[in-house]
């Protein structure tokens, strides 16, 4: 082979004096950061913060962007988004993962990954370029065919995205990924309002996404300084592939759940239904789509040393189901209670149709954000056949409760939801919680002052609505909006004060109750 030995160390680590493997993901003890715990802390601060940074990036276009934009752009996009999605389980991100739970790593394992991902991208791309006239005749809209033929190049950007984004997973360091996530954000942000301001239509919802793919993926590359070549030589690589393999089974099923509904509505309702409809599914699933895979993205890490040491795995995951409880439920609670007053101010008028659909998905969307945050814990501990079977049991429920639905319109796929997300909980909890250590008790416990609290801020809120004058929409949701969280924040001070302590103590950063590691762990051969 021309070039460098992929398992030879390159030249910028000689230059900078690192040892071979710091820059693919070692789990060094940072004493700067007060260890391991210190490093978790970091590691939450860095990913959430970045995230929220490039959510009020994203979101102040989006919000510009969908009053430039008619709801039947939407409904197209969601039409593409479907064959996106149900190409990309293949794109080899469970591969790339493996990297994070492996004990040892070296340059060949990464250059194998590195491989994988550029053959199964490569392979997807040409792929999705060839079906898109079959696509379009499925949807009756020609204008898809089009839109997937230039979405395909998105796969060409996986690659130096996914292993750059393992590397720096597994070493629990999310600074680079920061960076890169605001580079995205912000290219993806700008991109879209300036094309959809010069009148692209939905070709700006197709150009924004290519663009913030493309800058967030040559931030990683060069931030994670992936400087190894491809290895097609896959003898060694059975555990990568057995893990990675597993993974992207657990990854269809879940685009069989998730995507199944816009599937099956493309071809009965019209693109301005359809654009109302997965809109709405947009804005409720923004809190576990968006800032719930960063916390995933640092409990799977952080499960993973935890199991290579032996720690009991229980109480950090009833602490994070509980934390992802006491921020998740409020905000879904709160936004199916003032869905018409948010739609009106934040989307305009002519997006009001679409509040009852935000307002009956909210409610169900806490069941949905606590089912997501389990997989880390299982996987982290080399049980992913129990995301399979999660996945699997997703794949059946989601599709035939839509099947059903469907009948009664876009309310329909509404109630759907309702009946398969707390399904898909229950049996989730089910298989998870035996495997973790934490009982049924422990885990309703763990929800308990969140659905006090939210029973509260309902109780007030609905009185509120009936004594409140006919005020602009805008007041109204102030009102609501205010009531509801300082009923919220009452009771879990009053009630559940240590739960507040807790959360107070953390933002002070002091220490986690998180076990610390040896003085180091090896993980490259030799």
């Amino acid at each position: 082979m021309n070039g460098p030995d992929p398992m030879s160390q390159s030249p910028q680590d000689e230059a900078e004096g690192l040892p071979p493997t710091r820059a693919y993901g070692s789990l060094y003890k940072d004493d700067d950061a007060g260890g391991f715990g210190g490093r978790v802390r970091q590691a939450l601060a860095w990913r959430y913060g970045s995230q929220i940074a490039a959510q009020v990036i994203t979101w102040v276009s989006t919000l510009m962007v969908v009053r430039l934009l008619e709801p039947s752009d939407y409904g197209l996009f969601a039409m593409s988004q479907v064959v996106l999605a149900a190409l990309a389980f293949m794109n080899g991100w469970g591969f790339a993962n493996s990297l994070v739970q492996e004990a040892e790593i070296d340059r060949r394992k990464i250059g194998q990954v590195f491989a994988l991902l550029l053959l199964l991208n490569g392979t997807l791309a040409v792929a999705q370029f060839l079906i898109a006239p079959l696509a379009a005749d499925y949807y009756g809209e020609p204008i898809v065919a089009d839109m997937l033929r230039v979405q395909a190049v998105l796969f060409l950007t996986t690659p130096f995205i996914a292993l750059p984004s393992a590397l720096l997973s597994r070493e629990i360091a999310f600074r680079s990924q920061g960076v890169a996530n605001m580079a995205g954000a912000v290219t993806g942000a700008v991109s879209a309002l300036t094309l959809a301001w010069m009148e692209f239509g939905v070709w700006a919802l197709v150009y924004a996404p290519i663009l913030a793919f493309s800058a967030r993926a040559i931030v990683l590359t060069a931030t994670s300084r992936l400087l190894v070549w491809p290895v097609f030589d896959f003898r060694g690589a059975g555990a990568m592939v057995s893990y990675g393999g597993a993974m992207t089974v657990v990854q269809l099923l879940w685009i069989v759940q998730s995507q199944s509904d816009i599937f099956i509505a493309g071809r009965v309702f019209e693109p301005y239904d359809l654009g109302l409809y997965s809109e709405a599914l947009f804005l409720t699933l923004i809190v576990t789509g968006r800032f719930l895979p960063p916390l995933n993205d640092v409990a799977f890490p952080v499960y993973a040393e935890m199991h290579k040491q032996g720690r009991p795995l229980g109480d950090y995951f009833v602490r994070t189901l509980r934390a992802v409880a006491l921020v998740t439920a409020p905000i879904y609670i709160g936004l199916a209670l003032t869905a018409p007053e948010a739609i009106g101010t934040i989307f305009g008028e002519k997006w009001l149709p679409m509040a009852p659909i935000v307002a009956g998905l909210a409610v169900v969307m806490p069941a949905m954000a606590l089912q997501i945050v389990c997989a880390p814990a299982t996987n982290a501990t080399g049980h992913a056949r129990i995301s399979v079977y999660s996945g699997l049991i997703g794949a059946v429920v989601f599709p035939a409760c839509f099947l059903v639905g469907i009948a009664s319109g876009p309310f329909g796929l509404v109630q759907a939801w309702w009946v398969a997300a707390p399904t898909l909980l229950i049996a989730t909890l089910v298989m998870t919680l035996p495997i973790v250590g934490v009982g049924a008790m422990q885990f309703l416990r763990a929800i308990y002052p969140a659905a006090v609290g939210c029973l509260a801020m309902a109780l007030a809120v609905t009185g509120l609505r009936m004594i409140l004058p006919d005020w602009p929409a805008f007041f109204r949701l102030i009102a609501f909006a205010t009531a509801g969280a300082a009923t919220y924040a009452a009771v879990m001070w009053f009630g559940w004060r240590a739960l507040v302590d807790e959360s107070l103590a953390l933002i002070r950063r002091r220490p986690l109750s998180v076990p610390e590691p040896g003085d180091r762990i090896q993980t490259t051969a030799g």
